[in-house]
């Protein structure tokens, strides 16, 4: 019998066959991370990583974002309460490991813009196939946060280091078919060409074979995985420190100026 699916009042999850497909489901927010999602979102993980009713697992967003990173009101909340930053920066901890650990293949369907811990959280999956119109990036530097929460550790592994440092650096955010040509993404199409081209891969995968698969998706993963225990303390440590900084203070005050607030 097929175990039942968790729910969640931020993501919904969803099977078909030997797929699970995850999605973040707050849209009318772009997919932007409250409390409520940096908790939910590690504890799905884990459970799709567990699950012994699913091969492959996708990993998309509701609307027109995949997801947006942190949510504003709830950053600016952060920066004056740090002690919360300190339990979300645990959550994306236990994000980073859950799409490490897992030995299922993971591809994220990237319908939209995937900024932040958004972006992170994307690159972190295996295969990324995303709408020709989609954007990602890290613009924690532009904000006064170290990029502690895991895009250090994977967007050199991406593009190496001389493209990594440019892009954490800067903050810009580079447009889907840009990131296929320096390998950042695998893949993109047209809106209308996505759903069908995640099917097919989807499929492609169920039909191999799974040991091997699985086998070789732990193998390929040593490494980041290595790294990520030298890293990702240091990293979210550091960007807990910079939460408390009078520079990320300042730039949420001008972000709040520039919206009217």
């Amino acid at each position: 019998m097929t175990m039942a699916l968790p729910e969640y009042s931020t993501l919904l999850l969803a099977r078909h066959g030997r797929r699970l497909t995850i999605t973040l489901n707050r849209g009318d927010a772009l997919n932007a991370f409250d409390k409520v999602m940096h908790d939910e979102l590690p504890t799905a993980l884990e459970f799709a990583r567990d699950d012994a009713h699913s091969d492959v697992i996708v990993l998309t967003g509701a609307g027109r974002a995949f997801s947006a990173g942190g949510d504003f009101e709830h950053i600016a909340a952060n920066a004056t309460q740090p002690e919360r930053f300190d339990h979300e920066m645990a959550m994306a901890k236990r994000i980073v490991l859950a799409l490490l650990d897992t030995d299922k293949p993971v591809i994220c369907r990237m319908n939209g813009h995937a900024v932040g811990l958004g972006a992170t959280i994307a690159l972190l999956c295996d295969i990324i196939y995303a709408d020709e119109k989609a954007k990602i990036g890290d613009p924690h530097v532009l904000i006064g946060l170290a990029a502690g929460d895991g895009g250090a550790l994977i967007w050199p592994q991406r593009i190496g280091l001389t493209r990594a440092k440019e892009f954490l650096f800067t903050g810009d955010l580079i447009r889907a078919p840009e990131a296929v040509s320096i390998g950042l993404i695998n893949k993109a199409l047209p809106s209308d060409a996505l759903d069908q081209a995640v099917d097919h891969l989807a499929q492609r995968l169920l039909g191999l074979p799974q040991m091997a698969l699985r086998a070789t998706k732990r193998l390929t993963n040593l490494e980041l995985k290595r790294l990520a225990d030298s890293l990702l303390d240091k990293g979210m440590g550091w960007e807990s420190e910079t939460v408390r900084s009078p520079e990320h203070r300042s730039a949420i005050a001008a972000m709040r100026k520039a919206q009217g607030g």
